[in-house]
Parts: C-alpha cells; sequence; structure tokens
C-alpha cells in the first residue's frame, strides 16, 4: 500500500495580515506585545489567523487589521462567508507579552479585545498561550488546528523576515 503526499504550504503571516485556507497549511509568525487569534471550524475543518498589533482604532479611515477589533471582526466575518458557521468555531489566542506590569500595557489589551469579541460572539476559547514577558514564535497547522509555540527573550529582526536573503 502506498501513501499519498501531500502537499503542505508554508506562510510567514506578518503583523497586520489575515489568512484563511482550508486544507493543509503551516501559518508561521512572531509575536510580542501582538496578538494572533486562531479560528477554526470543526464540523467543515476551515480555519484562519489574524495577527494585529494595537488593540482598536475608532477611526474608520485607519480601520485596517492592524488593530484587533476590525482583526477579530474581520476574521470571523471571512470565515462564515467561506462557509464555516459560527456555532462550530473554537479559538486559541496567542501572544500579548508585556512590555512592563502597568495595567495599561499594550499586550495586556490585546489579549482583552479578543477574549471580549470571541465572548460577544459564543465562540469558546479552547487554547491560550498569552501574557507573560516573553515573545513568541508561532507555528499554527491549518489542517489539524494545532499549534507550536517557541518562547524567546528576544525576538531579531530576521525572525521577522525569515524567507529574506535565502540562498
Amino acid at each position: 500500500m502506498t501513501q499519498e503526499q501531500i502537499e503542505v504550504q508554508e506562510y510567514f503571516l506578518k503583523p497586520g495580515y489575515i489568512f484563511i485556507y482550508q486544507g493543509p497549511a503551516i501559518i508561521r509568525t512572531v509575536l510580542g506585545s501582538a496578538v494572533s487569534v486562531a479560528l477554526w471550524d470543526r464540523q467543515h475543518q476551515l480555519g484562519g489567523i489574524n495577527h494585529y498589533i494595537y488593540p482598536r482604532t475608532g477611526n474608520r479611515h485607519e480601520a485596517t487589521a492592524r488593530y484587533g477589533n476590525v482583526a477579530m471582526l474581520t476574521l470571523i466575518n471571512l470565515l462564515l462567508e467561506e462557509g464555516a458557521n459560527l456555532e462550530n468555531l473554537e479559538a486559541q489566542i496567542f501572544g500579548g507579552a508585556s512590555r512592563s506590569v502597568a495595567p495599561d500595557d499594550a499586550g495586556e489589551q490585546n489579549i482583552q479585545i479578543a477574549r471580549q469579541i470571541l465572548a460577544k460572539k459564543n465562540i469558546p476559547v479552547v487554547s491560550e498561550d498569552v501574557g507573560g514577558f516573553k515573545g513568541r514564535k508561532l507555528m499554527y497547522n491549518l489542517a489539524t488546528n494545532e499549534a507550536v509555540i517557541l518562547k524567546v527573550e528576544r525576538i531579531r529582526e530576521s525572525d521577522w523576515y525569515p524567507y529574506q536573503n535565502r540562498s
């Protein structure tokens, strides 16, 4: 018996972007105080992930996926447009490292906006790796809803742009 080889696509998710795909794909990203939320429809095996760096904006002229309130609602709406059902979605939240212990820390605010929107939409959070004082390198498998996280002291410039200058 022979096994079919499945080609798995790999993508690097930059801040302010959203990725949705149905099928085998590995999404990599790097998080400091930024947050990524992965949503997965367990019935349709359709998933997506965002990466935002600011918690919210009220200015519609700057309403991009760099802001959590925009990135979260856009990710949910895009998945629904692709055939996901809201009641089948589950979430994982990653990132939100703190630079200080201040309660208005950007990392904590980024985590809170994700939790608030997910609660409002009744999307359960099945896993979180958030907060603390270390950055994260995230590898997320869209086909299986599995994540691997490496915590790091410092994020290097080469971590942000891993596919540049390859020989």
